[in-house]
């Protein structure tokens, strides 16, 4: 049994994997990483842990730059656009972070480039010369996820360069069959290019231990990583050939950015450091945490991950630590918590073929306490699993069956002849006593298997818990009883009470509205005022009032629900398809027809000019790219069209207010203006 079960209290980094910015999370992300780590951080909480949970949205990532490229539109406004959305969405689902930041902060950035000037100062860090794929299309080198094509081990067909999802290789972009640019879809070119490499060789054997002596790393991805480490580990490239992302602090690499997978897995020691002095203002709370080695961290993650937190992150540890003091090292880690791939209805989840469930569309679909429990019912943790919609109407009814209407069962009866009042308890007979014995140590067993990661055990011992209350409750027979001895009924809600307040409390990292909800009608505090150990034979007092329960769940009407779930996801674009707004939604566009008055080049900005406009009731200063297409006498005195409602935003330090409209084809650009002559501030509709 693990000790920390019963008494240990320690401290606690929780982590979940940094979701790309360019994609709402699906519910495979979700159960992958984000919802178990909650799982796991809200009881050690209840434990009396002390713990940091943190996460964040991976902006620097080629996905956002390939789409950003595509949109013409800068790559950091669209990071932060979608990393908004994400973040709302995961307090939607109750995810209890401490953090959830994004890589694309002062923090980070800062404190990236210095850890990468300490590695290399420690003599892991070394640079080459290389081949390269290059795009003439495009003019760029196409690193990683710019390059598709066909995995040389697998042939899957679906690999990038960075990595194969079906084989899980970990690949280079030249290595890739027949590559084609991921933006245009041309076949790029070799060219050499210059990049700085990451000693992993060198770390191997100690990475070999590491992963040798951790009890905890489920056996797929033990494997997984013994097997690189077997064949070699190649020395990795940590620069890219990209403008998007954080400078290469490197002398020489002025050009170069760090490759994502190299400072996004480093967002989870700076995520705790913009923690510690950004929003609790106790800046030496990050040592506190993360240079102490008795701090356990802890990674949940799915398998595509593995050999990046396995191998990449420790080695980075590792190489930074070389030269520190013992409390100046940050702390190798604890665990990493690594699922199987959840599928829909036995495919691959597939946003361009519509095929799965997003989390967005799954709140409208079903209340959120039904979809956690599903996940987590569900979570694959030693083998791909499936989302069935059949299974998702059984899970919810036995939760109804097992836990709901024990609870409301108990608490309706105790309402009813008992004037809403806890009843006495009376002397226990075997039946109460077998059913003491298991209320006793329920929160024991349920903690021990969270303490080992096994987060589906945990939520079905809960069930069954539920389900022995059933039988307890038939068993005893109070119904009946009540008509002859009201005392020893009485005495049968009174353990049917405290099994209901072990339920509440053993619900609270997994479906906390729900546990709530519970406590609610028990007149007990809130689950922040709860200890996970405080759950026994004796947790509610005789004579304490209940208010009166309602039913908890209420039976899916699953066809309904499918129903809407194919229309949300008819209204989803397909891959390269235009999503379309509604009338009421163009009507909320102010396009006004504007002169320009004015025209100036924007200093240090070869691409930009200032242009000052009339609007007929107000002068406004707009910041354009046009400098490439147009000289400055060819607009002064144009009248053009502007969209006026727009969010002014900051452009090298000038605030743009609206946007002007240009039809573009390739690098032909032409602004739009009226075929008659219309007043300055006339709308267009």
């Amino acid at each position: 049994m693990n000790n920390l079960a019963t008494n240990h209290k320690g401290k606690w980094i929780v982590t979940s994997a940094w979701p790309y910015v360019n994609a709402t999370p699906h519910l495979g992300n979700l159960i992958g990483s984000t919802l178990s780590a909650d799982v796991f951080a809200r009881f050690l909480r209840m434990k009396g842990e002390e713990v940091v949970f943190v996460s964040g949205s991976d902006s620097h990532g080629t996905p956002i730059s390939v789409e950003a490229k595509k949109l013409k539109i800068p790559a950091e406004d669209l990071a932060f656009k979608y990393h908004k959305i994400i973040k709302d969405l995961h307090d939607k689902w109750q995810i209890s972070f401490d953090n959830y930041t994004i890589t694309h902060n002062p923090t980070h950035i800062e404190y990236v480039k210095n850890m990468y000037l300490d590695i290399q100062k420690n003599g892991y860090i070394s640079e080459k010369e290389i081949e390269s794929l290059y795009c003439e299309n495009d003019d760029l080198f196409l690193p990683d996820r710019f390059v598709e094509g066909i995995c040389p081990h697998c042939r899957d067909d679906g690999a990038r360069g960075d990595q194969c999802d079906k084989c899980q290789k970990i690949l280079t972009p030249i290595e890739l069959i027949n590559p084609r640019c991921a933006i245009c879809e041309n076949t790029p070119v070799i060219r050499k290019t210059k990049h700085w490499y990451l000693d992993l060789p060198k770390l191997q054997d100690r990475l070999k231990s590491l992963i040798d002596e951790n009890e905890f790393i489920p056996p797929n991805a033990r494997q997984m990583c013994l097997n690189s480490i077997a064949e070699g580990l190649p020395e990795r490239a940590i620069t890219r050939d990209l403008e998007w992302g954080i400078r290469a602090p490197f002398k020489g690499a002025e050009k170069k950015t760090i490759y994502v997978w190299f400072e996004a897995v480093l967002g989870y020691v700076t995520a705790v450091k913009e923690w510690a002095e950004k929003i609790i203002d106790k800046p030496d709370k990050f040592d506190y945490f993360w240079k102490d080695q008795n701090t356990k961290t802890v990674y949940f993650i799915a398998k595509d991950n593995i050999i990046f937190h396995l191998i990449v992150f420790p080695g980075l540890l590792m190489a930074y630590n070389e030269d520190k003091k013992n409390g100046d090292k940050l702390v190798l880690p604890y665990n990493v918590s690594s699922t199987e791939f959840l599928m829909y209805e036995n495919e691959k989840f597939s946003k361009s073929r519509r095929i799965g469930i997003w989390i967005d569309d799954a709140l409208k679909l079903a209340p959120l306490d039904y979809w956690r429990f599903n996940l987590i019912f569900n979570r694959p943790e030693t083998s791909d699993t499936s989302f069935l919609w059949s299974e998702f109407e059984n899970k919810i009814k036995t939760l109804n069956d097992n836990i709901g209407n024990f609870i409301h069962r108990t608490l309706t009866f105790i309402e009813k002849q008992f004037n809403s009042r806890i009843p006495e308890k009376i002397e226990y007979d075997e039946i109460d006593k077998k059913f003491i014995e298991k209320l006793n140590n329920i929160s024991l067993n349920v903690g021990e298997s969270l303490l080992n990661f096994k987060i589906r055990k945990a939520i079905r011992d809960i069930v069954n818990f539920g389900k022995e209350g059933n039988i307890f409750l038939n068993e005893k027979a109070p119904w009946h009883l009540i008509k002859k001895d009201k005392k020893a009924a009485g005495h049968v809600f009174n353990i049917c009470a405290q099994a209901v307040y072990a339920l509440a409390v053993l619900l609270g990292p997994f479906i906390p509205e729900t546990s709530e909800k519970v406590l609610s009608y028990l007149n007990a505090p809130n689950l922040t005022r709860l200890s996970w150990d405080s759950i026994n034979e004796n947790s509610i007092q005789a004579g304490v009032r209940i208010k009166k329960p309602k039913p908890l769940f209420q039976k899916l009407e699953i066809e309904e629900i499918k129903k809407e779930y194919k229309k949300l996801r008819e209204e989803k674009p397909k891959k390269g398809e235009k999503e379309l707004i509604s009338y009421d939604d163009f009507q909320k566009l102010d396009i006004r027809v504007a002169l320009v008055e004015k025209v100036e080049k924007v200093p240090k900005a070869d691409k930009l000019y200032k242009l000052s406009i009339d609007l007929g009731t107000e002068k406004r200063t707009l910041v354009a790219g046009l400098a490439e297409h147009y000289k400055i006498d060819d607009l002064k005195g144009k009248k053009i069209a502007v969209l006026t409602n727009l969010e002014p935003r900051k452009l090298k330090g000038i605030l743009s207010e609206g946007m002007l409209l240009a039809a573009v084809e390739g690098d032909n650009v032409s602004i739009l203006i009226p075929d008659k002559d219309l007043p300055p501030g006339a709308r267009i509709e």
